[in-house]
């Protein structure tokens, strides 16, 4: 809910503490600050900062000039952090305030940026102690994933797993050095090996061998299953991938692959060839079921491929504070341990921007958003649409250029998808409407609160549909002058004054509305009388005129 004037009066009574900031900036205010003092406040449970307030009571509200687009802001915050952090003004008449929601962390979490964990000392920021971050991290009981494995040794790892992850970590990091690091040493460098050199449950699970992985953890594998139909029964093809994830997830792609149907369409003269299962979020999201699902559970990670949908299934529910509604703004890593080493060689961000890169995909791709839908407290379930729902649609981004699209953050995708479909838009998505508008994909009509958004005339033509486009536009303009011309017929033999009509459409400009008029006029429904100040609209039909 939008921020009230009392509230925000009840803040300043409020002594400056645990929950709240106030900075007065009235000119600016650093951005790489802002991102500390939400990591701070998050790490503290949550908070708000105000700005354009003094900082000592009793308070008064100053102005300020700093973070002039609120949305801006907000999408960089989201961008740097990972964390959807709402941003809003206030324009009073002391002065514009902005202010920023902090969430909380989650229950054995941390948040950081830059790799440096923040809390605030007095009027300043600290770094968390090692001995706070552990705390923390403690908080929803230890790390399965940084456990020892009790009789687990080097021999149950697979060294050509290893390999190919020193390989990746080298190229990550930039340093041929690491491809000189033996296996034991590769494992103590990345924290793998744990308690005196003990094999961690982590390490069996991105190397272990199928001997190790039987023996010590057998949950620790992965089913595939091809069916042709919905129908009940034995799979067309089943395989079981019981070994560590370096061994078999490029084997996984490519039996995906194989079944893995084009979709061709004709856009003009152009023919676009679209694969059913992109790649980038067919590995994102086996990534995460790797990375989050519960190792305590005994069950297995399912993988179902039908014609034009892919079904992830992973033990264990959603964490705690994770819903399907804000999963992209908040990061659970369940096995740390897991998620540190799977960062470490580039494979997943910690930043936790799988989800996000499978919705721009599916957006881009004009499928189906990624679905949570049957997850539940045993069980995640993600599916992923590969029918392309809108082939136009595909070409009309294509159109926007790829230099333009790499700008784009996910709430920018998520907007444009929500305009597509004729589904509102939250306040947060409305937010990233006027950077759209600046490149062409979006157009507005009307003004103020009044303003309606639709996707731009160059896409509705791209759709092969210029009619939908036009009807959109004219049925609000023939509504709008009916309007006109009922108001003016009310007032009779007195007319009606250009600023008595604006009233009538608040959200028009001058220029729209005298448009509206010399229509109405040009059609033999209204007249204009007098000049300048006592000039008045009538209703054709009357005897004044």
């Amino acid at each position: 809910m939008p921020t009230s004037v009392t509230q925000l009066q009840q803040w300043l009574l409020e002594p400056e503490g645990q929950r709240l900031e106030f900075k007065e900036a009235k000119q600016r205010y650093d951005f790489e600050k802002l991102l500390k003092y939400c990591v701070a406040l998050a790490n503290e449970g949550g908070g708000t900062m105000v700005f354009g307030v003094t900082d000592m009571r009793p308070r008064r509200i100053v102005g300020t000039q700093a973070f002039e687009e609120p949305g801006r802001t907000e999408a960089g915050l989201h961008t740097r952090l990972g964390h959807r952090i709402p941003v809003e003004e206030l324009l009073l008449p002391e002065g514009r305030v902005v202010i920023v929601h902090v969430p909380p962390r989650l229950p054995g979490t941390a948040w950081e940026i830059d790799g440096r964990y923040f809390k605030r000392a007095g009027d300043d920021l600290a770094a968390l102690s090692g001995q706070e971050l552990r705390e923390m991290f403690a908080e929803t009981g230890p790390d399965f994933s940084a456990q020892p494995c009790p009789g687990a040794t080097l021999v149950d790892l697979e060294p050509e797993s290893i390999a190919l992850f020193r390989e990746r970590w080298a190229q990550k990091t930039g340093d041929p050095r690491r491809r000189e690091l033996s296996d034991l040493q590769t494992l103590r460098d990345t924290e793998l090996l744990v308690d005196g050199d003990q094999v961690s449950y982590a390490a069996l699970i991105l190397f272990g061998t199928r001997a190790g992985l039987t023996r010590w953890l057998a949950q620790a594998e992965l089913v595939f299953e091809y069916r042709s139909s919905e129908a009940a029964g034995p799979a067309a093809d089943r395989e079981e991938y019981r070994a560590g994830f370096f061994a078999w997830q490029d084997a996984l792609w490519k039996k995906i692959n194989l079944r893995n149907d084009r979709q061709s369409y004709q856009d003009d003269f152009f023919r676009m060839d679209l694969p059913t299962f992109d790649e980038v979020p067919v590995r994102e999201a086996l990534l995460n079921a790797v990375a989050h699902r519960d190792y305590r559970l005994g069950g297995s990670i399912f993988v179902r491929q039908f014609a034009k949908r892919l079904e992830v299934v992973s033990p264990g529910g959603l964490p705690p504070g994770i819903t399907p509604e804000n999963i992209i703004d908040q990061q659970y890593p369940r096995n740390r341990r897991l998620a540190e080493a799977l960062g470490r060689c580039g494979l997943i961000e910690r930043s936790g921007q799988g989800l996000n890169l499978m919705m721009e995909s599916a957006v881009r791709q004009g499928k189906p958003l990624p679905s949570f839908a049957g997850t539940a407290a045993h069980e995640v379930r993600l599916t992923l649409e590969g029918g392309v729902r809108n082939p136009a649609f595909v070409r009309f981004m294509e159109r926007l250029g790829d230099e333009t699209l790499r700008s784009f953050s996910t709430l920018d995708y998520l907007a444009l998808e929500c305009l597509e479909q004729g589904k509102p838009l939250s306040p947060t998505l409305k937010e990233r409407l006027p950077s759209l508008m600046a490149v062409g994909a979006v157009e507005s009509m009307g003004r103020g609160r009044g303003t309606r958004y639709m996707l731009s005339e160059a896409l509705y033509a791209s759709l092969g549909a210029k009619g939908t486009y036009t009807r959109q536009r004219g049925l609000d303009r023939d509504t709008n002058k009916a309007l006109l011309l009922k108001h003016v017929m009310k007032q009779g033999e007195q007319g009606a004054p250009v600023s008595e009509l604006q009233q009538v459409l608040p959200t028009h400009s001058a220029s729209a509305l005298r448009s509206l008029l010399l229509e109405l006029r040009a059609e033999n429904k209204l007249a204009l009388k007098g000049e300048r100040r006592w000039a008045r609209w009538y209703a054709i039909t009357h005897k004044s005129v």
